[in-house]
């Protein structure tokens, strides 16, 4: 495992998760999927209960790409499961289960930005501003290799060096955002990079970076109608969406 310092954001590009109870456990929609099922094992196991439920998925994020699908997948299953249950688990419970899945879906449990530290579990609330939009980008030829294979090739470069001094300049800048351009003082990610933001920034993106481990990448815009351009103009580069900061899952 390696530590991480993270910031957690979400966005108003959403799946859809019909959770209901059925005679056995079935997760339909997404032929993919291992963490909804997973989850809804997992709760059961807690509650003491069976697996008996029917979940279906409406995919709308892309898959592997960095935006957290799976992870947000998967905390509302377990929101909805649990709802079923004959007694209640808590909200102790479900975040128990969900750090047991992995990182993201701790997150996404909780409302508002969140700081991810250690493992990116250990969330703490932030208040950051919310009125800007977002462009994202899928590239064409975008394709996201494993967890395991990123970290390999941080390590490979020495990503670790200087961590500590990173993490302070990310801690200070968050304590001095106001505004959403104050968003462009924070430190760059030391995943991934990708040479689009560096066009997203020509076309008025106030930041730009590659979300997560990848590959898509992001652009923040004061303005929906220099967003919107700017999501026109990158539509020949992958797949795009135009979408704003939500507070809520």
């Amino acid at each position: 495992m390696h530590e991480v310092t993270t910031v957690l954001q979400r966005l108003d590009l959403a799946d859809r998760i019909a959770v209901e109870p059925a005679p056995r456990l079935r997760v339909e929609g997404f032929s993919e999927d291992t963490l909804v099922r997973s989850a809804l094992e997992r709760l059961a196991r807690a509650a003491e209960v069976e697996p008996a439920w029917e979940a279906r998925i409406w995919k709308r994020i892309p898959v592997a790409s960095g935006l957290g699908g799976g992870s947000s997948d998967a905390a509302t299953a377990l929101r909805l499961a649990a709802e079923t249950l004959p007694e209640p688990i808590g909200a102790d419970g479900l975040s128990a289960i969900a750090r047991s899945l992995g990182a993201d879906v701790s997150f996404f449990l909780t409302s508002g930005p969140q700081l991810g530290q250690g493992t990116g579990a250990e969330l703490s609330p932030l208040e950051l501003p919310q009125d800007y939009w977002v462009v994202l980008v899928l590239p064409r030829d975008g394709r996201k290799d494993s967890t395991a294979a990123v970290y390999a090739a941080f390590d490979e470069r020495d990503g670790g060096r200087g961590y500590d001094e990173r993490r302070a300049e990310l801690e200070q800048a968050l304590a001095e955002i106001g505004r959403p351009r104050d968003l462009a003082a924070l430190p760059p990610n030391d995943l991934a990079s990708s040479p689009l933001g560096a066009e997203l920034r020509d076309l008025g993106a106030f930041r730009a970076d590659v979300s997560g481990a990848g590959p898509v990448v992001y652009g923040l815009f004061h303005h929906r109608e220099r967003a919107a351009a700017a999501e026109r103009e990158l539509r020949s580069r992958g797949r795009t969406w135009l979408t704003v900061p939500t507070w809520y899952g």
